[in-house]
């Protein structure tokens, strides 16, 4: 295992991240304890889950699985994303930053976070407010470092700005999708990154199970697929959708490309990931055992400049495939923001 700064820090942090979305929703307790377990034992040293994931039960399990191991895990959840039942109890405001932590910290059962990250962004909270916020957590020791999630890399700009002049904790970190199949992050993030001194933490390299190989254009998913499991409720997914037969079919590209060079497509997907130079980890999402052990199966490998440039030219740098594919959908790009109001 490789180990890479986190941002300007300090710290080193594994080259691929345990992530627990599906900690207490997917996967049962026992199961997620297990693979944490595993995950520990392989040399991953950072865990990532948000305080939304099983509605709080991913924090709680996970709080449970390291309490003995505290010291050698680095811990990053979020914030940000809960759903708004309640007035003033969701997003970024000052009193909810602060709520929300201190319930975060409770279900983690520990003194402090390492990682704590804004997880989408907000108009209609400054940004000062946030880091103002956020700043006095660090000084009172209850989180370490803090970080975003889903954010534009303008966005990332404004926000180092105002740390800047403000002399305030910045944040050290974006967490975004990165997939063979969909490399906006190449576009501008990663530049972003570059100049900051940020550290990228990508999400998705099989692009929700896309790039396992085990659909194909036209063809019903398996019945215990996460495609059959969402049909009509995750239509990027799809295999049987004629919307989706030209992303099935530059998915196919990459499987002969794969069969080519003689390795999966799973572990051609995850090693992809690992060839950019801005991205300091790749974060896994397993729901089993099983698909920890596929994660791990491919970690050591590397692609070589001849496979990467075939990916190129079959899915540009930059390019995004499927922009339904996008993991949030900004207050700008709502039908008021788009129509001039009609005096």
């Amino acid at each position: 295992m490789e180990y890479r700064y986190l941002g300007k820090t300090g710290i080193k942090v594994s080259q691929f991240s345990l992530g627990g979305s599906s900690f207490g929703s997917r996967a049962s307790e026992e199961e997620s304890i297990k693979i944490i377990d595993a995950a520990l034992d392989f040399g991953i040293n950072l865990i990532d889950t948000s305080n939304i994931y099983g509605k709080g039960e991913s924090e709680r399990i996970i709080g449970k699985a390291i309490k003995n191991k505290r010291q050698d895990v680095m811990l990053a959840t979020k914030f940000g994303a809960e759903a708004a039942d309640k007035i003033n109890q969701s997003g970024a405001s000052r009193r909810w930053i602060r709520t929300a932590v201190e319930q975060s910290l409770s279900r983690l059962q520990t003194d402090y976070i390492d990682l704590y990250q804004l997880h989408l962004p907000f108009e209609f909270v400054a940004y000062e407010e946030i880091l103002t916020t956020l700043n006095d957590l660090v000084v009172e020791g209850k989180i370490q470092h803090i970080g975003t999630s889903n954010h534009l890399g303008w966005q990332m700009v404004q926000a180092q700005n105002i740390s800047e002049r403000y002399r305030i904790q910045r944040f050290v970190s974006e967490q975004t999708p990165y997939s063979m199949i969909n490399r906006r992050m190449e576009f501008e993030l990663a530049e972003v990154a570059q100049r900051y001194g940020l550290s990228l933490f990508v999400y998705s390299p099989l692009s929700g199970g896309l790039l396992t190989g085990k659909y194909k254009a036209g063809q019903a998913a398996q019945s215990n697929s996460r495609a059959a499991v969402l049909k009509g409720h995750a239509d990027t997914l799809d295999p049987e959708l004629a919307e989706n037969e030209y992303k099935f079919k530059i998915i196919e590209k990459l499987q002969q490309l794969a069969n080519e060079a003689g390795i999966s497509l799973a572990d051609m997907a995850i090693a992809f990931t690992q060839s950019h130079p801005s991205v300091t980890s790749t974060l896994w999402g397993p729901r089993t055992f099983e698909q920890l052990e596929v994660y791990m199966s491919g970690s050591q490998m590397r692609l070589d400049t001849n496979v990467l440039d075939a990916i190129d030219a079959i899915v540009p740098p930059g390019k995004r495939i499927d922009d339904k594919e996008q993991t949030w959908t900004p207050e700008w790009m709502s039908t008021v923001k788009r129509r001039r109001q009609l005096s």
